[in-house]
């Protein structure tokens, strides 16, 4: 069963306590790598990162020292570790080895030792260190060129399937991470997102990975500033995104003028540019509300009755989803001056949320 990162994240502490190697397995894109790094920053431990699949039996092992040495007069052969397994033996780091499962099986059953015993080559791992690993198999694999790992060598590893959220995404975006636009764009046509069925052969799809490259390129050049080429728009859109997705960010990016902000209903007041929203349409405003954490601060008095008149247009259930976001910061008084708000026809909030929760609405 597939975990989204939220939950990967609550669970697999537990498991990197006893010191047990962990392996993360999902589609190209999804993050992996980013909450491998997200992890170690946490735990405050330097990441070793070696991908198995340009590894050789000799950058696992090490090579022969060219020094000569004996044992009881008889010559032998001492070997020289490679960097990253001394790294991880003289000090405590998350050792993240990408794309396992792309490796030779000479590479992949020299890890057998590593994950089993945390040692290889008679080298022992620090006791403080790590082991990460990524893959692309699992429910996915038929999709890639990858092999399949049986089950003595899956027996090594505590497996996650991961399937983020586009929660997982929106929040990782969101703090300039990318651009508003491309936030706002995704949060409103979550299908553009990343490619979730069968992929047709050299055809350029989007995923969470490629919307982040795509936002580092797109704006330095200003595309998304007033007046920015939007014929550059669209040809690095579809160079990392597809043809689809850069077709419809591209239409966004034309009319976002229209697009209504927070500070159009909290400041400004202007419901009239939602009297024609459907649910979805306000409920990727909430979306809006809540990722900018706009209600942790104190809102005024004007802010209070401008939500007010908000709220009480609302659909029930996008209005209960508003209820929920705004107590979920622990601001009381937003809560407790939004209870007692009065709209401009007379009707108190707090009457309105008692027909809501009797489902008169």
């Amino acid at each position: 069963m597939a975990v989204d990162f939220n939950t990967f994240l609550t669970v697999v502490p537990h498991i990197l306590s006893s010191c047990l190697p962990v392996l993360i397995r999902g589609r190209h894109g999804v993050g992996k790598s980013e909450v491998v790094y997200m992890i170690a920053s946490e735990m405050d431990l330097p990441v070793v990162e070696r991908r198995a699949s340009q590894m050789t039996e000799g950058d696992l092992l090490g090579l022969p020292d060219t020094a000569e040495t004996s044992i009881n007069g008889r010559k032998s052969t001492t070997w020289n570790a490679p960097d990253w397994l001394v790294t991880a033996c003289e000090q405590p780091v998350v050792l993240f080895l990408d794309e396992v499962d792309r490796a030779t099986m000479e590479v992949r059953q020299g890890l057998f030792e590593l994950t089993d015993s945390r040692k290889i080559n008679g080298w022992h791992l620090h006791p403080k260190t790590l082991i990460i690993a990524a893959v692309n198999g699992g429910e996915h694999g038929a999709q890639y060129q990858v092999g399949e790992m049986d089950p003595a060598e899956l027996d090594r590893w505590t497996v996650f399937d991961v399937e983020p959220s586009d929660e997982d995404w929106l929040k990782w975006a969101n703090d300039g991470v990318v651009d508003t636009i491309i936030w706002d764009f995704i949060n409103q046509n979550r299908i553009h997102l990343e490619h979730k069925t069968d992929y047709e052969p050299n055809k350029v799809y989007p995923s969470r990975r490629s919307w982040k490259r795509f936002n580092d390129s797109a704006v330095p050049a200003g595309v998304f500033e007033e007046g920015g080429n939007q014929d550059l728009l669209f040809n690095l859109a579809t160079a990392f995104l597809g043809f689809e997705a850069a077709v419809s960010l591209k239409d966004f990016v034309a009319k976002y003028e229209w697009q209504v902000t927070i500070e159009d209903i909290l400041d400004k007041g202007e419901l009239s540019r939602t009297q024609q929203w459907g649910i979805n349409d306000h409920a990727a405003m909430i979306e809006k509300f809540e990722a900018s954490n706009t209600f942790a601060e104190d809102l005024t008095d004007a802010q209070i009755a401008n939500l007010a008149e908000y709220f009480v247009s609302l659909p029930s259930e996008v209005a209960m989803k508003l209820w929920t976001v705004l107590g979920d910061t622990d601001n009381i008084e937003n809560v407790v001056a939004l209870h007692k708000a009065t709209t401009n026809t007379g009707k108190r909030v707090s009457d309105h949320l008692v027909e809501i929760l009797g489902g008169s609405q």
